[in-house]
């Protein structure tokens, strides 16, 4: 009861905000296209963040340019419904919801969905808890509307890995609900997104249904090596980038500060590791030291790709596929990482040069990598070959497929 009325109180005061700056929605002007798609994910994607925005971006593109009409919106709270991202995507050409007056009354999520539901071909709706708490609205809106579940990465083997890491109960009993979440989820859909084949398999443990379930991975594009392409010698530091707001990166981050990089430094002392990633916790920022270098966020990263000797993507969980490795294998920039972080992408005969689980397997990579040129210009050589699964064209395809099969 008591939220209830705080909620209609905050509510009230939005209204009064938005009437005195004059922000209105103008529903009079919303274009439909002959096929229409719903995106509803936690936040708008913030593309220069985090992996899966930067996929949704690309998502978002695909679709625009194959003529089908993007309505984005994101879970926040209408009182804190705030993002810088927004314009960018409305240049894009996407219609993207935010808390406005029309008619003299608050537009709201719910407004929004019903007023554009029934030209809605589509909704593709992002997250476990995205779908459980949307799909019925939408339903209820328009019931021909084709259910689309992106999955994102199987919550609940993410959560049981940290849970076989850490040994709190309270991981595995998260691991369990989210595992009952995500196969619900996938009966009441039209169709399940898995962001690799590793994570379609873990799926069709609990629901074999091979049929509804279809893999839609990262967008990599492999960039061709400049004629400036910085060599082995030219090159210093270690770099790992991801976001914090991802607990598997701050246990990297640990497991690579702790335990890793001693091994390493014993043996090429004062080397240097340059961390970027937003949302850095006040534990993250604590392990900032001259060789441990923990810089926040950066918009553009090409520099730091292109002047580091190795990457490095020490995770000990997590699920779906890693948007750090694509990166990294975009820049030709060779890498060290775990099975896990490996998953999902085929390193062929490069798995004994660059995939390692203990902390003293990593660090001799590591050491390795970094120190014999002709290792590190094979590996780096081979960066293309293991990113052609994930081109733009291939991807467009998959998305193209399911929409026409749905």
């Amino acid at each position: 009861m008591y939220k209830s009325i705080k909620k209609q109180i905050r509510l009230k005061r939005l209204k009064r905000k938005l009437q005195k700056e004059q922000v209105f929605f103008n529903v009079e002007s919303l274009v439909f296209l002959d096929r229409n798609v719903l995106i509803v994910d936690e936040i708008i994607p913030e593309f220069n963040k985090d992996s899966g925005s930067r996929r949704l971006k690309e998502i978002i593109s695909i679709l625009l340019q194959n003529n089908i009409g993007v309505f984005l919106l994101a879970d926040y709270k209408h009182h804190r419904y705030n993002s810088e991202y927004i314009e960018s995507y409305k240049k894009m050409g996407v219609t993207v919801y935010y808390p406005a007056i029309h008619k003299g009354e608050l537009f709201t999520i719910k407004d929004f969905i019903k007023k554009i539901a029934s030209q809605l071909d589509f909704a593709w709706l992002h997250r476990p808890h995205i779908f459980h708490k949307y799909h019925s609205i939408v339903v209820n809106a328009n019931p021909k509307v084709k259910l689309i579940y992106d999955m994102v990465d199987f919550h609940s083997v993410r959560l049981q890995r940290e849970y076989e890491l850490s040994k709190n109960e309270l991981h595995r009993v998260e691991s369990e609900k989210y595992l009952e979440l995500e196969v619900n989820n996938s009966k009441l859909a039209d169709v399940t997104i898995a962001i690799s084949e590793t994570d379609k398999l873990f799926l069709l443990e609990h629901y074999n249904k091979p049929e509804q379930i279809k893999v839609i991975s990262n967008i990599h594009q492999h960039l061709t090596k400049p004629l400036d392409f910085k060599s082995f010698e030219n090159r210093s530091d270690l770099l790992f980038i991801g976001s914090f707001r991802h607990k598997p990166n701050q246990d990297a981050i640990r497991f690579l500060h702790d335990e890793i990089m001693p091994i390493v430094w014993k043996e090429i002392p004062g080397l240097k590791v340059n961390i970027i990633g937003s949302y850095a916790t006040d534990f993250v920022k604590a392990l900032n030291t001259e060789t441990f270098n923990i810089i926040g966020f950066v918009d553009d990263v090409k520099e730091y790709f292109n002047n580091s000797r190795l990457f490095i993507a020490p995770l000990r969980y997590g699920a779906g596929i890693k948007g750090k490795i694509g990166q990294s294998l975009e820049y030709s920039l060779p890498l060290v990482t775990t099975s896990i972080g490996a998953e999902g992408f085929d390193f062929m005969d490069k798995e004994e040069v660059m995939i390692a689980n203990t902390a003293e397997e990593i660090a001799d990579k590591i050491i390795n990598l970094y120190t014999d040129k002709k290792l590190w210009e094979f590996t780096s050589d081979t960066c293309e070959s293991i990113l052609e699964p994930f081109s733009y064209n291939k991807t467009e395809k998959q998305i193209l497929e399911v929409l026409s099969n749905v």
